[in-house]
């Protein structure tokens, strides 16, 4: 018999690690190929997640992982935003 709590485990798009969703920041680009930190998990479109942790943001920073996650290039104000939300927690 399976168990029916799922748990909602994301993979992080820089150091891969697997987390509880909950635990991770969720950045998505919706249909209209806007990019933005979602604070309710739940907005329409692709998500993509980042520990919040100061390591993790500055590699994504120079990797710039949301590029290749997205497939565009991702403003810097976004990546700035992403930096201010970690900051935050």
């Amino acid at each position: 018999m399976q168990n029916k709590s799922k748990e909602k485990l994301r993979t992080c798009v820089v150091c891969k690690a697997q987390s509880d969703k909950k635990i991770l920041l969720r950045i998505v680009k919706n249909k209209d190929g806007e990019i933005f930190v979602d604070r309710t998990g739940k907005a329409n479109g692709r998500g993509a997640y980042v520990c919040k942790d100061k390591e993790c943001y500055e590699k994504l920073c120079k990797q710039k992982s949301l590029n290749k996650s997205f497939k565009c290039n991702v403003p810097a104000e976004v990546y700035e935003e992403i930096g201010k939300e970690i900051e935050r927690t």
